[in-house]
């Protein structure tokens, strides 16, 4: 029987396939039985051992549904076999919730909810980020990421580091919750850290020194968001 194509509002998540292998090994399964007891317990005739090996080789992913089914068959939580989540719908399923017990939670219509994960764009109010973020236990740069507030982040931060930081406190402080000494000290040490790598890379010799500083700036620039992260945790008491 062919595998059915996933619904629009179902992809897979990001599989950790290496947990699969190891949970199933653990287990004492080969794929062989993996696929018989998602066909007998779980209603899903097709899978065969090729589709388990598949999805072990990270070749194809499963869908949400497959997941869930997997997740039952290892003995383990979705959450075990999804790699680091980033949408609404990714937290969700790695936490083991279906979309309508969230969706009472934080108080807003199926619909309107699924909407969001499809679109992957939030719209809830303070109060119902603030349940959201509690229910899913998101960190606060998964909370910032869900949102959809890390583009405008990111943005911010690349011009703090670029022209003059002090600008950009009070308009980084209204995209994160932290502290406006928190901001001060992460935005401060990252325009040292990216202005020093760049005087540093057009004082070396020998090398075309414009382009490399280029490639060394970009190189920061991309991973901005992250940069910033790990300065804000290191304030943290």
């Amino acid at each position: 029987m062919r595998r059915p194509p996933a619904l629009p509002n179902q992809p897979g998540p990001p599989f950790n396939a290496p947990a699969a292998r190891r949970l199933r090994a653990a287990l004492g399964m080969g794929p062989e039985h993996v696929a018989h007891d998602l066909r007998a317990s779980y209603g899903l005739p097709y899978v065969l051992p090729d589709l388990v090996r598949a999805w072990e080789q990270g070749a194809v992913a499963p869908t949400s549904p497959e997941l869930t089914a997997l997740a039952g068959v290892l003995w383990c939580t979705p959450g075990d076999l999804i790699g680091r989540p980033r949408t609404l719908r990714e937290h969700r399923i790695s936490r083991g919730l279906a979309p309508e017990d969230v969706a009472l939670t934080i108080g807003v219509d199926l619909l309107a909810y699924l909407a969001m994960e499809e679109d992957e764009e939030w719209q809830g109010t303070e109060r119902q980020s603030a349940v959201l973020a509690d229910l899913l236990r998101l960190s606060l740069p998964d909370f910032i990421t869900v949102m959809g507030r890390e583009e405008k982040l990111a943005e911010l931060l690349r011009s703090a580091v670029t022209t003059r930081w002090q600008a950009y406190v009070r308009p980084v402080s209204k995209v994160v919750p932290l502290d406006k000494r928190e901001v001060e000290n992460a935005l401060r040490e990252l325009h040292e850290d990216y202005q020093g790598q760049m005087t540093a890379t057009l004082s070396w010799g020998n090398s075309p020194s414009s382009e490399q500083a280029q490639q060394t700036g970009d190189h920061f620039l991309a991973r901005i968001v992250d940069h910033f992260w790990n300065k804000a945790e290191a304030e943290r008491p």
